[in-house]
């Protein structure tokens, strides 16, 4: 009876936590904007007449996919009026991508554009290293990070750079770091699927029923702007050189000072290579040790919030019409979810715009419930083990989340 009783309050407990995610995603203003678009940024007109400020944008890139071409052509068509400097650093000259960058630089002339051969290796972190010679060439006050597989919409600059104008109350700190959401763009296998509801449902509305308790402390990687004059207080990106989630202690560190983290209504998209179950299970216990050295605490009890593990051990142990009618009930809520948050972050965009073909990512929110059950093998294993696989290299984190080869 009494182990009756508590797995029918942790299924409750669960589902309750399942609905206040949903309800703070909803509360979100996602995919609204600031400000219209304005001219395309690189050309004489746009620069001299805009008063917005100028941007550098630092691109740290490692090889090159089917949909690296897409992602960075729209960075340099973005619609913003005001000078942008793009800077794409790889670690050799042989690197796939530089021949894609130089492409893409001979056909947008007019724009402010580098490709930088950073050799040097700083640190641990490869991404980082890159970051830390790509700084030292910067010419703007406003510095954006963004990830190689980013794809971003014409009008993100523009929007993401008017948060850094006056606060919307006196009250209100002004912006110190904005950062995004961003969605799997394209999964071309049912690995990638249950990935997408992980990113594509879960990871966004649970973010956002962190914000609903205290200010966000943290950063998303996908895409993050923020001032030099932020960095400078950090000491620059080699204060991170030897961290994992070098996006996680920017964010973080920048919060410790008192600067503010928003969050832009924006949403970005990644489009990834093909990937199996092999590679989206290696990337879910990378992201899953990840967090639980940033975050030890919040990761442990973040099992309580599995909305198909818990009913499912209650009706197992308990075998009444009680327990398995709610098992069915937190099912059909869980699958509901699901598809309703994966919508609300696609927006008005096709779920199916990686392929005219393929079908609806929504489609797969019967997946949920299975992401619930493996994701209670990667929470385990999260807490058994330091060593991560990482761009092919195999790594050991240390409990202050930085890096040593394994």
């Amino acid at each position: 009876m009494v182990l009756n009783g508590i797995f029918g309050a942790l299924a409750a407990l669960s589902l309750l936590l399942l609905l206040w995610q949903w309800l703070a995603a909803r509360r979100f203003p996602l995919h609204q904007r600031r400000v219209q678009p304005a001219l395309a940024f690189g050309t004489q007109d746009a620069a001299a007449a805009a008063p917005h400020p100028g941007v550098t944008l630092l691109k740290p890139l490692k090889g090159a996919d089917a949909h690296t071409e897409k992602c960075l052509r729209s960075w340099l068509q973005q619609a913003y009026s005001g000078p942008v400097q793009a800077l794409f650093g790889v670690a050799d000259a042989s690197d796939p991508a530089c021949a894609l960058v130089q492409r893409l630089m001979a056909e947008h002339p007019r724009t402010t554009a580098q490709l930088v051969v950073c050799d040097a290796r700083a640190g641990a972190n490869a991404k980082v290293s890159k970051l830390i010679q790509l700084e030292q060439l910067a010419e703007h006050e406003l510095i954006c990070v963004s990830d190689a597989d980013v794809c971003v919409p014409p009008d993100f600059l523009a929007d993401a750079v008017a948060a850094f104008g006056p606060s919307p109350t006196p009250a209100a700190a002004p912006v110190a770091l904005l950062n995004c959401f961003y969605r799997l763009a394209n999964p071309a296998t049912l690995a990638m699927h249950c990935e997408a509801v992980a990113i594509n449902a879960d990871f966004w509305s649970q973010v956002l029923q962190s914000v609903s308790l205290k200010p966000m402390d943290f950063a998303l990687g996908a895409v993050m702007l923020t001032r030099r004059g932020e960095l400078a207080g950090l000491g620059g990106f080699a204060a991170i050189k030897d961290c994992l989630a070098d996006d996680y202690q920017l964010g973080h560190r920048i919060a410790q000072r008192g600067g503010r983290i928003a969050l832009s209504p924006v949403v970005v998209e990644c489009w990834d290579a093909p990937a199996g179950w092999a590679a989206v299970w290696k990337h879910q216990l990378r992201w899953a040790r990840t967090i639980r050295v940033c975050q030890p605490v919040p990761y442990f009890f973040s099992l309580l919030s599995n909305p198909t593990l818990w009913p499912a051990l209650w009706a197992a142990v308990s075998g009444t019409r009680t327990a398995l009618g709610f098992l069915g009930t937190a099912f059909l809520v869980r699958l509901m979810v699901t598809a309703d948050l994966q919508r609300r972050l696609a927006g008005d965009r096709p779920e199916s715009d990686a392929a005219a073909d393929r079908p609806p990512i929504v489609r797969y929110c019967w997946l949920a419930p299975f992401k619930d059950v493996l994701q209670v093998g990667v929470w385990l294993l999260a807490f058994l083990g330091n060593t991560i696989e990482w761009r092919g290299r195999r790594m050991k984190l240390r409990r202050d989340g930085t890096l040593i080869p394994a």
